[in-house]
């Protein structure tokens, strides 16, 4: 999860011919414009300070008239909710730029144990483009849902049905909106967050620092044997035969 695989660096460039990756993509753009376009028929455009995250086996090609330049890099099941090609602006202060460039330095040096430092900046450049993404694309209903569920689906005293019961439109219609827009249920987006953080904390470097029942209420359960149940169906295994796995690797 959030695992770096290449990390590269494009030097002037105008076209980039058609082609797609097994894994995501994430490009930043250090200079210049450009455009990229999918065989779906999705345009999405770009310029300096702004990175565009591209889904597995997704056709596209790059392009642009004063040429740009980038690093891009390919990540294993980055803890994205979307399930398409998204863009996002970096912050005033270029933090998604340095996190970028950091990759890039540590994919190449021969450091021993960088590959430590690189899962910390793949968890770091996921989260990042996850809370700088332009949310213009979504009406404030579906983005005010997602932003509750981002803020509060770690705290297991939340009530996300009783959240959207409370807003002023119908229960239904916004389960609709919400789905149609980012592709999941408001319920699903959040267990999908809930079981990465979960993942996250039982494959930390060194072993876990907490048990399954602290796991549990960190990820936002209060029941462990539910948390349990959940864990299993998203990942073939229990949490402790997880585990298990992990130390046996």
């Amino acid at each position: 999860m959030n695992t770096i695989h290449f990390v590269g660096e494009v030097s002037r460039t105008y076209d980039v011919r058609w082609h797609c990756h097994d894994d995501w993509e994430l490009v930043y753009c250090t200079g210049g414009h450009g455009t990229f376009r999918f065989e779906s028929g999705l345009t999405v455009n770009y310029r300096q300070g702004q990175a565009v995250a591209i889904p597995p086996k997704e056709m596209h090609t790059n392009s642009s008239s004063e040429g740009f330049t980038n690093i891009y890099l390919t990540m294993d099941t980055p803890a994205f909710p979307y399930k398409t090609a998204f863009m996002v602006d970096d912050d005033s202060q270029g933090h998604m730029g340095i996190a970028f460039a950091q990759a890039r330095f540590y994919h190449l040096s021969d450091l021993k144990r960088r590959e430590l430092v690189l899962a910390a900046l793949g968890e770091l450049i996921t989260s990042y483009m996850i809370l700088f993404r332009d949310n213009r694309e979504f009406s404030g209903p579906v983005e005010e849902i997602r932003s509750l569920i981002i803020q509060n689906f770690a705290d297991p005293s939340f009530a996300l049905d009783q959240a959207i019961r409370q807003m002023p439109f119908n229960y239904d219609y916004l389960r609709k909106q919400f789905q149609e827009k980012i592709g999941l249920t408001p319920l699903k987006y959040q267990t999908n967050l809930r079981m990465k953080k979960a993942k996250s904390m039982l494959t930390a470097a060194g072993g876990p620092e907490h048990s399954i029942a602290e796991v549990a209420e960190s990820c936002g359960f209060k029941d462990a044997l539910y948390f349990s149940r959940v864990f299993k169906k998203y990942y073939g295994c229990s949490p402790s035969d997880y585990l298990q796995k992990q130390s046996e690797t």
